[in-house]
């Protein structure tokens, strides 16, 4: 164990925690802590909301399903390329707006029901349901990094590496909120944007005399940098296709990424924020799907045994990073998946605490509780998600890929089609988003179980048939229309409601 490592480890890990406790007094309501008091400039939204999208799953499960397969698993980083941008300039701008409008609303949930205007608390209270369930498998999904790479960098015991993680993660989101959380994400997301460069350059670097040949020849895939073509010389299935590059459709759906539009100081910084994001997340998920194809051929031409799975595909970036770097930058650069993990699972918990306290709680239990009340109830939440999500990453054997994905698409399918509905189409009532929200949240557990061959992550598979697509696109078409068909067969919108959507159009935030 290489005691610079450790040292670069350390010192990061204690910067984290030393914002939270700079932060923790900054957070003195609701706003607050949850949403920074909507004074967030455009570097801080956009890179935060980037770095909390990404996770480990940019350094680990993207690399690790490349490194396997080829270049066909890049379909995934095209969809999310696209998605980012689409996201940024048809939502964010919108939805920062409409929340304003909608009663300063400060959660997801809370902007659907006061954007219906709903008195009753079974819309608000079907979306913490469905945040917790998925987050739950989100936040699991980082952990579970978390002690992979304890355990590959120094040999700690997963459960101990799990442990240590959790606890650090814990601690700073729990004392600093929003605040927090933003600027970690900030200081994560340049750590990950310099960290995806440097390593397949000098990767490339050493193996670039031999990159072509040995690229060309790689056993049981002649076609391994193919977009089309798989390795059995078959073009790809639409299924493949659709399942990969529909990853993109998911952004539309993501709480703790939405909340990022919602805090920014001012609407007119959108533009700037979708360039700056737009920027990284291009830059990043190319140089990710350069780390697999670069690593490959270091592996082969140094003689070392190539991984064969996912769970150890998928510690690619960090074998690179320990065989081309010395002690301290190795383990800077190593910080860069730390800082992945932290800036989605931070994300992750905050928003499932407001879930919690806000939407919840206060929705259902106690509708006077005050802002001291529902803060020290987050605070707990916090403790509560990370301790559960801790025994669901307990097993070493789960694919980093396998779980982002169930926890992505069953929050794309819920969220995605009512967000963008609700913000651009008038007609749109609240028993339609209802009927929305819950198809698409059911539909992903049902695919899951009984139409795709994907690893289960409840219960036991029932499979019907193998329809071989990824559960998000099906259960997104279907939560699209249920909201449509049930939305025209519901009784018009209020004069109010009708009268904020077209608010929108004109206020300035």
């Amino acid at each position: 164990m290489n005691v610079w490592t450790v040292l670069a480890f350390v010192l990061y890990l204690v910067m984290m925690i030393a914002i939270g406790v700079a932060f923790s007094r900054k957070s003195n309501n609701m706003s607050d802590y949850f949403l920074g008091g909507r004074g967030m400039n455009s570097w801080l939204t956009a890179l935060s909301a980037q770095a909390s999208d990404m996770s480990s799953w940019l350094l680990m499960g993207l690399p690790g399903a490349v490194y396997l397969s080829g270049l066909g698993d890049a379909w995934i980083a095209i969809g999310l390329g696209v998605g980012t941008y689409l996201n940024w300039l048809f939502v964010a701008k919108r939805l920062r707006k409409y929340s304003t409008v909608a009663n300063d609303s400060i959660t997801i949930p809370e902007f659907f029901q006061n954007r219906f205007n709903s008195q009753g608390s079974a819309l608000k209270v079907a979306c913490a349901v469905i945040i917790f369930i998925f987050f739950l498998v989100y936040t699991a999904s980082s952990f579970n990094a978390a002690a992979k790479l304890l355990n590959t960098v120094f040999g700690v015991d997963y459960k101990i590496g799990l442990s240590i993680g959790v606890v650090v993660i814990m601690v700073y989101t729990f004392l600093g909120g929003y605040f927090a959380v933003v600027w970690t994400d900030f200081i994560q997301g340049m750590l990950m944007f310099f960290a995806l460069l440097i390593v397949p350059i000098i990767a490339y670097a050493i193996v670039s005399a031999d990159f072509s040949s040995t690229i060309q020849n790689i056993p049981g895939n002649p076609h391994y940098m193919n977009l089309f073509i798989g390795a059995d010389g078959k073009p790809y299935s639409w299924q493949y296709i659709a399942s990969n590059a529909g990853w993109g459709l998911g952004y539309f759906g993501m709480p703790h990424i939405l909340v990022r539009f919602m805090s920014i100081k001012s609407s007119d910084m959108i533009r700037k924020s979708r360039i700056i994001a737009t920027v990284w997340v291009a830059v990043t998920l190319v140089a990710s799907v350069f780390t697999a194809v670069t690593g490959y051929v270091y592996m082969s031409t140094t003689g070392m045994e190539l991984f064969t799975d996912a769970a150890g595909s998928e510690t690619i970036f960090m074998l690179l990073v320990q065989k081309l770097t010395p002690g301290f930058i190795a383990g800077i650069l190593l910080c860069a998946i730390v800082a992945a993990i932290m800036s989605t699972s931070d994300s992750q918990m905050l928003v499932t605490a407001s879930a919690v306290s806000n939407d919840i709680y206060k929705s259902v239990i106690n509708k006077k509780a005050s802002d001291k009340q529902l803060l020290l109830l987050s605070r707990v939440a916090i403790i509560a998600v990370a301790v559960i999500a801790y025994f669901l990453a307990l097993n070493p054997d789960n694919s980093v890929m396998s779980l982002v994905s169930y926890a992505w698409a069953g929050l794309g399918a819920a969220f995605g089609p009512a967000v963008l509905l609700s913000l651009f189409w008038k007609r749109m009532t609240m028993s339609g988003a209802l009927a929305g929200i819950i198809s698409g949240g059911v539909g992903v557990l049902v695919w899951n179980t009984f139409l795709t061959s994907t690893s289960p992550i409840f219960g036991t598979k029932f499979m019907i048939a193998d329809t071989q697509l990824y559960e998000l696109v099906p259960a997104f078409v279907l939560s699209f229309v249920c909201i449509v068909v049930v939305s025209l067969v519901s009784p018009k919108p209020s004069q109010k409601i009708l009268d904020d959507f077209d608010k929108v159009k004109t206020v300035e935030v």
